[in-house]
């Protein structure tokens, strides 16, 4: 294959396990498996897969992203009081400084695609 189109075939790919920071959660003991299938050389892109486990945390955006899910159901809100179902098929961009929670009601798949600010 050639070498400047990456699958997003996961089935290669080492997971990684993570879980947001104690201070951000919110409810239950949400769990994160990220599979990265593709970084830019610089460290500031990344594509891949993320999976989370049911759970509430907070989050705060310093990050452009795009996400589409692929299976699960979450709600992301924002700290104005807006929130916003996602499913199977639902796809969006957190710009950054976008600040709320994300609450993860059934394990919730998605793919992304993140490019983060210069320093």
């Amino acid at each position: 294959m050639n070498p400047l189109l990456v699958s997003f075939d996961i089935s290669a790919v080492t997971p990684e396990h993570d879980q947001p920071p104690a201070d951000r959660v919110v409810s239950g003991s949400p769990r994160f498996t990220t599979w990265n299938v593709d970084e830019s050389g610089d460290g500031r892109r990344f594509a891949g897969v993320w999976e989370a486990t049911p759970g509430t945390w907070r989050i705060a955006y310093d990050e452009w992203e795009f996400c589409s899910i692929i299976s699960g159901v979450s709600v992301i809100s924002d700290d104005d009081g807006g929130s916003v179902t996602v499913r199977a098929g639902d796809a969006f961009v957190l710009r950054p400084g976008f600040t709320g929670t994300w609450e993860v009601v059934e394990t919730t798949r998605k793919q992304y695609v993140i490019d983060l600010p210069q320093k």
